[in-house]
């Protein structure tokens, strides 16, 4: 999907690294992964699916084997999405999603402390 089809200012950057972005739309209530020249929607569940891919990649075993390039084909079932990573940019995109993910968490906590203090 092309930038150009969304309107930036309904995105909201939820985490952000050298080496892209993720956005959340409140509107379209979805996920934008901006990484590897690629700019990919997923729902909720396709992102968790998504993080726990590039965690399950053995970055040691794949940089130690040397009968195989040093890339990783990075999809799972019914994503229409396919990134072909290097051991870099499986790092960085490893990053990426553990840097989001701590984010929802620490709003979680946030709201959760705001909450107890009002009522």
């Amino acid at each position: 999907m092309e930038k150009a089809c969304i309107d930036i200012n309904e995105l909201v950057n939820v985490f952000s690294n050298t080496h892209g972005s993720i956005y959340q739309s409140d509107k379209l209530n979805c996920f934008y992964v901006d990484f590897g020249g690629k700019f990919a929607r997923f729902n909720c569940l396709s992102l968790q699916k998504l993080k726990a891919v590039v965690e399950q990649i053995d970055i040691e075993a794949l940089l130690l084997n040397t009968h195989k390039a040093d890339f990783e084909l990075v999809t799972f079932n019914g994503c229409e999405h396919i990134y072909l990573l290097s051991a870099l940019e499986i790092i960085a995109l490893k990053d990426l999603l553990q840097g989001t993910f701590t984010m929802f968490k620490l709003n979680h906590i946030i709201s959760d402390c705001l909450y107890r203090l009002v009522y």
